[in-house]
């Protein structure tokens, strides 16, 4: 983690309540960007540009900076999601949006910056897409509960199509409880609407947020 998120975080802690106006130079910055590049797995497959990051590797230093700029003049646009599907459990499919490699740079880094600010916030008991937590230790937690608190009931509940229909509205008026930077809300914004792209076929984003991103949750 970069010195500058590292003060940010902490930061975040210590002021529980205060809504962040500068936070574009945190997402621009060249060294952050180059820490989201080495994050990324090689293996994940391709979004709408075919670029794996192996391809976008080669040249690497220009395209970080090249990228930086971009986002620090708003002349950066998310591509369209890459539609695909992956099969439940139960016979249906999940839908999957997959980003374009240089979307993934940036998702990942906005997503570092919203996990500091709303990371202190969680209780203990939550796990749900959270860093360095997951299914397996909430499987853990409720076998020690069940066994050691003597707990007869376990309650699952779902709520039917949440991404799918998540209102962008509401999102943003969410995030502006703790974020006053217009233009992180705008980049966030852009990502809402980018649309998916599916057999060659375009389809606006009007509502929803496609699992499979590094900012948005995954299945």
């Amino acid at each position: 983690m970069t010195t500058k998120l590292e003060r940010f975080t902490l930061m975040a802690r210590e002021q529980p309540r205060t809504r962040f106006t500068s936070l574009m130079g945190l997402l621009f910055d060249p060294e952050g960007l180059r820490e989201s590049f080495g994050r990324q797995d090689g293996r994940k497959a391709p979004g709408v540009d075919g670029i794996r990051k192996d391809d976008y590797g080669q040249g690497v230093e220009a395209r970080l900076t090249d990228l930086s700029e971009r986002i620090r003049r708003l002349g950066y646009q998310p591509m369209p999601v890459r539609r695909t599907y992956i099969p439940k459990g139960d016979g249906r499919h999940r839908p999957l949006g997959v980003p374009s490699f240089e979307d993934r740079l940036v998702q990942d880094r906005l997503s570092q910056i919203l996990q500091a600010i709303w990371e202190p916030e969680f209780c203990d008991c939550s796990y749900g897409f959270r860093p360095e937590r997951g299914a397996c230790d909430a499987l853990r937690r409720i076998a020690e509960v069940s066994t050691n608190g003597r707990t007869q009931w376990v309650v699952e509940a779902d709520i039917k199509g949440f991404f799918e229909h998540l209102s962008h509205a509401h999102l943003m008026r969410f995030l502006e409880h703790r974020i006053a930077d217009p233009n992180v809300l705008r980049i966030v914004r852009r990502f809402l609407k980018a649309g998916i792209m599916e057999d060659g076929t375009f389809t606006a984003s009007d509502e929803g947020a496609p699992q499979g991103g590094l900012v948005s949750p995954g299945p």
